[in-house]
């Protein structure tokens, strides 16, 4: 299989709560955490600009109160992403400044993308950050907004927030680094037959309802939402990659052109680049 024409200088990662946590004692881990911070820094290190979408606050919430089952109400829910969110994000500028760089936390709600103005003061926040050479740690503010939880209007998930962060600052890639290897054919802890998918140049309803429900207790995420930021990311002819996020350094392989995780990219896009 060839290798994949990736260059990108304008990187939005986004990593899930399963990547974060331990799943047997729903506690934080701090390896992960560590060598994300080394993998990020290094790559503003090579010229590149990063932002971070980062789940976790919720289930960083419930560890810390010793709770192993996600609470079902939007108030408590609220309540552990306020617990979490400051315990999340302490620990990341920790990480990062052992290698000199500096986070900065941008917490969005559904309302600030969708009126015009507010979406220009927050494009605007993000282009001085990153010109300030400053790495945007970003979130759904969950402790305001009901809309990434549990609720009837759910808008979506960070998911699909990092496809809407590629969008609004032009990034060149979406990387999304999950617990799963990329998109398979069907599940692969069942279906011993499942195929990984190399490369996606399109998404219709058939695949979205074949991806399966929800991800873990800790998270708001699952294949579908996957899914449905890489519909987003071909409809602006944009491109990611999708992999197993057990280990950071796969970032690595990703910006090689490895063909590791699953690539989605606009089909005249592959065609052209031969992207495979």
């Amino acid at each position: 299989m060839n290798k994949r024409n990736l260059e990108a200088k304008r990187i939005v990662i986004k990593i899930g709560t399963s990547s974060l946590l331990y799943q047997n004692t729903s506690q934080l881990n701090l390896r992960a955490i560590e060598r994300l911070a080394f993998v990020l820094s290094d790559l503003k290190n090579q010229g590149k600009e990063v932002v971070l979408v980062s789940s976790g606050a919720i289930g960083v919430g419930m560890g810390k109160l010793g709770l192993t089952k996600r609470p079902e109400t939007i108030p408590a829910q609220q309540a552990m992403a306020s617990v979490g969110q400051g315990e999340l994000l302490g620990i990341y500028e920790r990480e990062f400044q052992n290698y000199g760089k500096s986070v900065a936390q941008m917490l969005l709600t559904r309302d600030v993308l969708v009126y015009p103005q507010s979406k220009k003061n927050v494009f605007n926040a993000f282009q001085e950050l990153l010109k300030l050479n400053v790495i945007p740690i970003v979130n759904e503010n969950d402790t305001v907004s009901v809309d990434e939880l549990d609720h009837k209007t759910k808008f979506g998930d960070n998911d699909q927030l990092s496809a809407v962060v590629a969008d609004l600052i032009d990034a060149d890639l979406l990387i999304m680094l999950s617990d799963i290897d990329g998109f398979y054919s069907s599940n692969p802890l069942t279906d011993p037959n499942a195929e990984l998918y190399h490369t996606v140049t399109s998404i219709d309803s058939t695949i979205i309802q074949s991806a399966g429900g929800r991800g873990t207790k800790f998270g708001t995420g699952g294949m579908v939402t996957k899914l449905k930021a890489a519909k987003r990311i071909l409809s602006n002819n944009q491109k990611m990659v999708l992999a197993n996020g057990e280990n950071p350094r796969i970032i690595y392989n990703i910006l090689a052109g490895e063909p590791v995780g699953t690539l989605f990219a606009p089909e005249q896009t592959v065609t052209k680049e031969g992207l495979v």
